[in-house]
């Protein structure tokens, strides 16, 4: 086995509680690339929220690939579209009225960055992943915006006692007809039925005629589970959730603890 690419989840797994990326991690990643491994940046967050983390490692160019919305977009990280799944407006108006007959807070996303809701009160997750997105959050109702509107996904935001409530109902409302999954304590994602970590992983592969076999993928969720299953080498971080760390074949340190650099000083170099 020898590792060609490797998948990397952002938040709580390339970036440490302190939202940085370590200097050992840096090194170890940069150590990668330039032996000619991809590193791929594989998140639910889009291009805007990701950038400055390739620009960081020095990812730059063409040549060089990352996974967004979860799967949704496939792009070069200068912003080539490789791959697009995403849901169309009346699937966008389906969800926004179930989350507003049951008062429920969320945003969506287009293709570009940009955030919306139509909650008057807007919650601070929503808040925080706008800044992280580098965007400001547009208030429209459906009805605002145009008939050909798209989202590549739906997130609905809560402190973790209230998705722990909301989860279960919202999959039963929705799993047969889209992809949902808990991103993390607090999202509750909804996006494309054919869109996963996996998927886009699986695309990227065939693009770039890297077999599973050569491929590591790094996380530490729920939505990290399908690139798992995919990639021979799954590492979860220590500080993942058990459902992430049942689906590794290695476990690795923390966030916080440098797991990035352990695990590719252990299975890579």
């Amino acid at each position: 086995m020898m590792i060609k690419l490797i998948a990397i989840d952002i938040d709580d797994t390339l970036l440490s509680s302190q939202h940085k990326i370590t200097p050992d991690t840096k090194e170890a990643l940069q150590k990668a690339l330039n032996q000619g491994i991809k590193i791929v940046l594989c998140s639910g967050r889009p291009l805007a929220g990701v950038s400055p983390f390739l620009q960081e490692l020095g990812i730059i160019g063409n040549e060089q690939y990352v996974i967004t919305y979860n799967g949704g977009l496939v792009e070069t990280v200068s912003g080539k579209l490789l791959s697009r799944k995403i849901l169309n407006n009346s699937d966008y108006r389906r969800i926004v009225k179930y989350v507003n007959e049951n008062k429920m807070q969320y945003y969506v996303l287009d293709d570009q960055s940009n955030v919306y809701t139509s909650n008057h009160d807007i919650n601070r997750i929503a808040v925080i992943q706008a800044w992280e997105n580098s965007a400001g959050i547009l208030v429209r109702e459906p009805d605002e915006l145009p008939n050909d509107f798209e989202i590549t996904k739906a997130a609905i935001v809560g402190e973790k006692e209230t998705l722990d409530q909301y989860e279960q109902p919202v999959k039963n409302e929705f799993s047969d007809d889209y992809y949902v999954v808990r991103a993390a304590d607090n999202f509750l994602e909804i996006m494309h039925q054919g869109v996963n970590k996996g998927i886009g992983l699986q695309k990227l592969s065939e693009i770039l005629s890297i077999a599973p076999d050569d491929i590591m993928a790094i996380g530490d969720e729920q939505n990290d589970i399908p690139m798992f299953k995919f990639a021979k080498t799954a590492v979860a971080m220590g500080n993942g959730s058990k459902l992430a760390k049942k689906h590794a074949t290695f476990i690795t340190d923390t966030n916080d603890n440098d797991g990035i650099a352990k695990a590719l000083e252990k299975l890579v170099f």
